[in-house]
């Protein structure tokens, strides 16, 4: 029973005391050591948990202390640590460990949207969409030595995030300590995760031959938008099928040439009224959806796609979600993924 005091704040702020008990049902400490424990492959546990340390860089992101000593100041006697060990655990962050969490958050939220029935109306009945995007890390201060004599800064690491639109959680993370790998450099780690019936949709970024017919090997479909080194034979002629929101829409088939094989795509050319920010004033879409999904539709599902980048922005300015003074690349990415892809209740 919760003491009279809280009464108050039930009758009051209902939903933000559902968010807080949800968030602290998903952090227990001892169900992120019990990970830890499931999931680390080289780092171990003495006098300083996991838990503990999620726990101290949780007041850094969320902005209570402004950097990760102070923070460790003011828990050093419960820590029963020195500083430097706190340091030397994010110095060796695993980021196996991260995903670990995110996936484990996600189905955890998951549930419970499902049984509060707030499911949102799916893109595409009968297929599961998966929105691919990525996103790299602002540079760091210049806190270590080695730096402090040039102007270049420091950057932690990439991210790739996959989005579930019914529940509005990134259910997968990808991660690369390099922040100047390119984004394809983790499409093998997608592709082991894509499933029968999955729909993937994502940028140009993402246009391979490889990753497009992998994932049709695997009994899934794709809506990737065309990279322009990404060649094929155009066929027929294009056939105008409607007017869209951004344009006029059109279709045509093209094949392309892989592992000796010849497979045939769904072309879809949106004409767009406005320019993009690049300049384009055409999209092309490829896509191995059957033709009982229009091209309207599909051309619309892309169109979609940008609820991803609008969670990229609802994140990065509600939480300070990149802690600028962490010079340590692989925590860097463990903390910006941990509190910024956590399941939060105002999505739902």
């Amino acid at each position: 029973m919760l003491p009279n005091v809280f009464q108050t704040f039930i009758e009051r702020s209902p939903i933000c005391v559902m968010a807080h008990a949800v968030l602290e049902n998903l952090f227990q400490p001892e169900r992120l050591d019990e990970l830890f424990e499931r999931t680390a492959q080289r780092q171990y546990k003495r006098t300083l948990l996991f838990s503990s340390v999620v726990e101290l860089m949780h007041s850094v992101v969320l902005g209570v202390e402004p950097t990760v000593y102070s923070a460790y100041r003011k828990r050093r006697h419960a820590l029963k640590v020195s500083d430097q060990a706190v340091y030397d655990k994010l110095d060796v962050m695993e980021l196996g460990l991260s995903a670990a969490l995110v996936e484990d958050s996600a189905q955890q939220a998951e549930a419970a949207i499902n049984a509060l029935g707030a499911r949102r109306a799916p893109w595409l009945p009968g297929y599961r969409v998966r929105i691919l995007d990525g996103n790299h890390l602002s540079a760091t201060e210049h806190r270590l030595e080695e730096l402090r004599t040039t102007w270049a800064a420091p950057l932690p690491g990439k991210v790739l995030a996959v989005l579930e639109p019914e529940t509005g959680l990134a259910t997968d993370v990808f991660l690369t300590p390099d922040g100047h790998a390119q984004e394809r450099s983790l499409l093998d780690e997608v592709l082991a995760r894509v499933q029968k019936g999955d729909v993937w949709i994502a940028d140009r970024n993402f246009c391979t031959l490889k990753f497009l017919f992998e994932i049709a090997k695997k009994l899934g479909f794709f809506l990737i938008r065309q990279h322009g080194t990404v060649k094929g034979k155009l066929c027929g002629r294009r056939i105008f099928k409607g007017d869209g929101p951004t344009g006029k829409i059109y279709e045509q088939t093209i094949e392309f040439v892989y592992e000796g094989k010849t497979y045939k795509l769904r072309r879809i050319t949106v004409e767009l009224l406005q320019a993009t920010r690049d300049g384009d004033t055409s999209l092309h879409l490829l896509t191995n959806l059957p033709a009982t999904i229009s091209a309207l539709k599909v051309a619309d599902l892309y169109r979609r796609r940008w609820t991803i980048e609008t969670l990229f922005l609802e994140v990065t300015t509600t939480l300070t979600c990149e802690i600028h003074t962490l010079c340590y690349p692989k925590a860097a990415l463990s903390f910006f993924v941990w509190l910024w892809w956590r399941p939060m209740p105002w999505r739902w």
